[in-house]
Parts: C-alpha cells; structure tokens; sequence
C-alpha cells in the first residue's frame, strides 16, 4: 500500500503522547507572548488522530504539543476499510486520515462535518493543483489533503527503452520484451486501473463490457508474460534492480529512485490514478476547534515539512513540495505528482464496482497460479 515508505523511514512514534508541560515552543513567525497564548488556549485538552500506519512527521505530533500545550493521541489503521468501520460504529475521533474514495463514502453517509475555513488560514499555501483534482469534494468543504501522489511504471534505465513505454504505455506489461521481468501489484484497483486507463476507459467505470475487456488485458499479462505479482515488498525489490518494471505508488518509487539511480518512473498519456489523503473531522469529534488548529498546523510550512521529509510523500504545502524537489530528492520526478493531464483521475466510492473489481481481480490470479 502507498503509506509503506512511512514504514521505511519514520522513526518509531508512540502512538500515546505525553501531555507536555511548561510554556510552549517559540516558532518562526510567532512571538512568544502568542505561543503562551496558544498554549493557554489549549492547555490540558486531548487531540484524537486516526492515521494509516506510520504515516506521520518524526517531530509534527510533538511538537504540535509544545505549541499549543494540548496532548495528542494517535491510533493506527491498515486501510480505509477498517477505518471506515471504526468511524461508522461510532468510534471517537477528533482528525482522520482517509482516501479519497472513502471521504466520498463517509460525506454521503453524514460522518463527516463541514470544516471552518476561517480557522485553517494556511490552505492558501497549499498547491492549487491537487485541490483542483479534489472532485471528491471539490470545494474543500470537508477535506484538507494530507499528501498526494499518483501511480506509475517503475523502470530500470539500464533495461527498459524509454520510447517502449512512451508508445506503449501499460501496454509495455505485455510487450514479450520484458517477460518474466516485471511485477504486478497486487491491489485490485490500481490493476484495474491500469487496466482501463490503458484501453481509455474511465477508471470508475461499472459497465461490464468496459470491465470485462480490462479482465481480459489483465489475463493476457498473466498467462502470457510470467509476471510476479506482489505487495509492498516491490519497493525493495525495485530499489535492488531485480525485475525491469513493475506498478508503483509514486511515492514509493521516490524511494527507490532514491536508493537506485537507474530507475526511472513513468505515468502514461492515457491518464493514471491521482490518489490524495485527506484530513477530516468526524461527525462525533468532541474537539473541534483543536482538530482545526491540528489541520492548520499540519498545512504549515514547519508542519509539511517534517511531514513529508520523514515520510517521503508529496506535500500538498507548495513551498515545501518546491523545496524538497530540489534538495532531499532533486533529480526525482516521481516525487512531482503532474497536474496538467486530463486523463488522470481520483477514484470514486462504488460498493458494486469495488465487489466487481475485486471478483475480476481474483479470476486473475487465479489464472496466474496456474501457470
């Protein structure tokens, strides 16, 4: 899943913070006498965080706490879908941390509240483009993204001709070229995706014909190109150079671009999943004006940047997105997401087209271990 390189590079965080005493930290571009009275404010209070993983700044949650002299708890969620259950059943929390398709999910569903934008001043130092790629909640009426990225072909330079995968695209998955030398990831979304994207087909399709050709590609990939088909062990997989090619969180590749300079990371023209994480506020949150204090921070420069420089993932902050482009990982334009290509897309929440992608899915590796 995309929140692995968190796993990689995030130090250990307590998942209970101590509540922190005394006045709070100074920070660039605030007095002293503001910070005590941030700290005042919330003296003694408690901040709720439901998170994927590790998926968090080495420094952001304790410092948030100096700052505003509040304790932070954070809980850890596998996926969306577990997540999804705890917030249905009415467990309490004051910030989560979803996916786009399941904040569309949870708005339908009146689990979410409306956020005050009046106290999240520092949205307008986030990039204008993944908020324009937010039509899962266009206005950002209830979502404040967290990071953002997109998936793509991770490649070996010293392997792969780069005019294969400009004419080919996902296509390259079956050119016979690079049998027995590519993985797949085993996630039936982004498959399917890359699937349709490459026949040109809305990645939220539902029609069956559009579906039932993607299974088809698919099957091919299986039967014909002796592919592996696997999870988070790609990353370092890819970071070693042991298969040519294989399906990538953009983020994940940044990391093994990182570790490996003869890798590359290619989105095709045909459009590609632009996934973004976002903050939201629960329906039942008991803190409200601490979660949009905590929402606040993290689109902070200071907070973004601990964000993103220990977890490796986009920041949506421009200035830190800009600044970590050309330091900690210039020359690696998978940690870029584009912008500009009209064929990209968010996924949207379809209880059937996720039931009818997960049987296809399934019929796939199937094939595969009959190989």
């Amino acid at each position: 899943m995309k929140k692995t390189l968190a796993l990689i590079l995030a130090a250990i965080l307590a998942l209970s913070l101590c509540a922190c005493s005394g006045g709070a930290a100074q920070t660039s571009g605030e007095s002293g006498t503001q910070a005590e009275a941030s700290a005042g404010k919330y003296a003694g209070q408690t901040l709720h965080f439901y998170n994927p993983g590790e998926y968090v700044g080495e420094n952001i949650l304790s410092d948030f706490e100096k700052k505003f002299g509040c304790r932070v708890v954070m809980d850890t969620f596998e996926s969306n879908e577990q997540m999804y259950i705890k917030i249905a059943n009415g467990d309490v929390y004051d910030v989560i941390d979803p996916s786009d398709y399941m904040i569309e999910r949870c708005k339908q569903e009146g689990l979410l509240q409306p956020l005050d934008k009046s106290k999240i001043p520092n949205l307008s130092e986030l990039e204008p483009g993944v908020l324009a790629a937010m039509d899962f909640d266009p206005s950002q009426e209830y979502a404040v993204p967290y990071f953002w990225g997109t998936v793509g072909l991770i490649y070996d330079k010293t392997v792969v001709d780069e005019a294969d995968l400009k004419a080919e695209g996902f296509g390259i998955l079956k050119d016979q070229k690079y049998k027995g030398n590519i993985y797949l990831y085993d996630s039936e979304r982004d498959m399917m995706m890359v699937a349709l994207k490459y026949l040109g087909y809305s990645m939220n399709t539902e029609s069956e014909k559009e579906l039932n050709e993607a299974y088809d590609f698919l099957h091919e990939i299986v039967t014909t190109m002796d592919p592996e088909i696997v999870t988070d062990e790609i990353i370092d997989a890819m970071a070693q150079g042991r298969k040519a090619i294989g399906i990538m969180y953009s983020g994940d590749a940044v990391y093994a671009m990182s570790e490996n300079e003869n890798m590359g990371f290619y989105m095709p023209e045909t459009g590609t999943n632009v996934w973004i994480d976002c903050m939201v506020i629960p329906k039942n949150a008991e803190n409200v004006e601490l979660a949009h204090e905590f929402i606040n921070y993290v689109c902070s420069y200071e907070g973004a940047l601990d964000n993103s420089r220990t977890v490796g993932y986009t920041s949506p902050n421009v200035k830190v997105a800009k600044e970590m482009a050309e330091t900690d990982y210039e020359g690696i334009d998978a940690y870029v997401p584009r912008t500009d290509n009209p064929n990209d897309e968010t996924f949207h929440y379809s209880e059937a087209g996720r039931k009818i992608m997960a049987d296809l899915w399934s019929r796939v590796k199937i094939a595969a271990a009959n190989q």
